[in-house]
Formats: C-alpha cells, structure tokens, sequence
C-alpha cells in the first residue's frame, strides 16, 4: 500500500534567518497522525539565511544525518569535529549519551538549503559519534546510490539502526525501480523536482510510505532529486 504525504500537509516555521518545513511533527508543530514512520523520526528540510545558523545545543539518544542541496552548512561539535558539509556529503552524527553541536551558513552572499533526518536508534546509551562522506554525482545520477546503511557496507556512513538510505539524482527522462522486500517499508523523500511513483504525481516536498512488499517504479519528464529509505 502506498500513501503519500503532501509537502503542502509539512509543518511550517519561518523565523526570518531561518525556514523550515517539517514532514513529521517538530519543535512547534505537532501532528498525532505524523509522528514518524517506523525508526524514522525527522525529515526537516531548511534553508538558512547568510552569515546566520544553529547555536550550539545538544542531543541524546539519536542518529541525526544532514544532506545538503545547495551551498555549504558549517558544523562544530563538542568531540572536537568541525567540518564544511557541501551537495553530495553526507554527515552522520550519533548523539547517545550526549552530544553538543552548532551549524552555520559561513556564506556571506548565499542561503543553504539541507534536508536534515533523525532517525531512532536500535539502542540508547551508544557513545557519541561522528562520520561524513562524500559521494560523488557521478555516482548518484541516474541510479540509487547507498549513502548510509546499518552495515556500514559499500563506503557508506554507519548508523545504528536497520535502515538503508538512498539517494539519486535524475536527468529528464530517467526511470529507475527497487523492489521493497517481505516485512520492509518503504519512504521516498522527494528534495526536488517532480516524479512519477506507480502512477503518483509527485512535486517537490512530498513524502510517500510504502507499507508492503512492492516494486517501486520511479520516472521522471524534468529531473529531480530524491531520497529512499528502506526500514525495518
């Protein structure tokens, strides 16, 4: 079965620097039939303004990764990382047992634009940490890519739970499919573009679950940029 989930249903927070839409309930906004889908907790997509960003703040008990569209988000952490975070990286922080961190816009001219996701952990208490990756385009266009996996398999960020995610970028005209397994659910993210999923229009925002074994079949007449996650 599959349901989709309008961006235009997102929650919406603009706080001027920042803006921010939330496809599960967030900070603010608070939705009882939009709490999550199987281990996966957030999906906030952002744009934050030049020259302004995250002060540090913490977290517990969470596997948080960033991926971001368009410009660059700097990260700083209490374990002593700080990195640059640009298209086609992917950052995994676990926070466990307790983790501080800050992410700015160092442009001074331009916006970035990330989508960030939390996704709950197969255990509490985990120590602490931090992993990025850069995956070229070469390697996301036109075909699903892994970026980040309970395994840690194929070059990709490590997380700790039974969720693969992947991600690619299509030209128009490209038409990719991946079959969901017995006892496996699917979410597909759409970041941008439009697509069509066994006959779903989708436009940039919109979230589908896949509740069952199924093929999904995705095409594309103009481009786009997605996100799959395949759950426990």
């Amino acid at each position: 079965m599959i349901t989709l989930h309008p961006g235009s249903d997102r929650g919406h927070a603009n706080h001027g620097w920042l803006d921010s839409y939330h496809t599960f309930s967030f900070a603010n906004y608070y939705d009882p039939e939009h709490m999550g889908f199987r281990a996966l907790r957030v999906i906030n997509e952002d744009r934050v303004n030049p020259g302004r960003g995250f002060g540090a703040h913490g977290h517990r008990d969470m596997e948080i990764l960033t991926y971001v569209l368009e410009g660059a988000l700097e990260h700083k952490d209490s374990l002593g990382n700080g990195a640059l975070i640009t298209p086609g990286e992917v950052q995994r922080m676990s926070a466990g047992t307790g983790i501080v961190h800050s992410e700015f816009n160092p442009s001074k001219t331009e916006s970035v634009h990330l989508l960030q996701i939390w996704i709950l952990p197969n255990q509490q208490g985990l120590e602490p940490s931090y992993e990025q990756r850069m995956f070229p385009l070469a390697e996301r266009r036109s075909q699903l890519r892994l970026i980040a996996a309970g395994d840690g398999r194929d070059g990709v960020v490590k997380i700790h739970q039974d969720v693969d995610l992947y991600t690619s970028v299509l030209k128009a005209g490209d038409r990719l499919s991946y079959q969901l397994q017995p006892n496996r659910y699917g979410w597909l993210q759409l970041a941008r573009g439009a697509v069509n999923l066994n006959g779903y229009v989708l436009q940039a925002g919109d979230g589908v679950a896949v509740n069952e074994a199924e093929l999904i079949k995705i095409s594309t007449d103009s481009g786009a940029e997605i996100l799959l996650f395949d759950l426990a």
